[in-house]
């Protein structure tokens, strides 16, 4: 009687694994999130780690982000702590923590298909950190040395 109620067990066990596999897919995380629901072509700055808090989203270059032009403008400027760069064509964001149209100062690249939830421990050329640190960005197809570390 042991046996056939063992048996039976297993089955059912059996059956409900079957009907109901286990999975090893892990959630989306909330940059996952929001690179899938960014638009293709576009560079996504946050204000919070886990792109959260969008300081905003754009197909161009915005050599101040503390003026009042472009998409980043006012306070933006140093307040970025995670990015996304859903460029296409392999573009990569150039992105600097100074201002002007001379591209001139410490830069980092974050390259197409790339993100980043939080900028801590990501440095500009000069050795400063990247984290509330981002003053400006352009689009370029090369150079930029080293780049940021994306999330994996």
């Amino acid at each position: 009687m042991r046996k056939i109620l063992a048996t039976a067990a297993t089955l059912g066990l059996a059956t409900l694994g079957a009907i109901v596999p286990a999975t090893g897919a892990q959630a989306a995380t909330p940059c996952e999130n929001a690179y899938n629901a960014l638009a293709s072509g576009r560079f996504a700055a946050y204000n919070a780690t886990n792109c959260g808090t969008l300081l905003g989203s754009t197909e161009g270059q915005d050599q101040d982000w503390g003026n009042s032009t472009g998409v980043f403008s006012g306070r933006d400027t140093n307040q970025a702590t995670s990015l996304i760069n859903k460029g296409t064509s392999g573009m990569r964001v150039q992105l600097f923590n100074g201002t002007g149209d001379d591209w001139a100062g410490g830069n980092t690249c974050l390259a197409a298909g790339e993100k980043i939830s939080n900028l801590d421990n990501q440095y500009f050329s000069t050795g400063i950190e990247v984290n509330n640190q981002i003053s400006s960005h352009r689009w370029i197809w090369s150079g930029c040395g080293a780049g940021l570390t994306p999330d994996s």
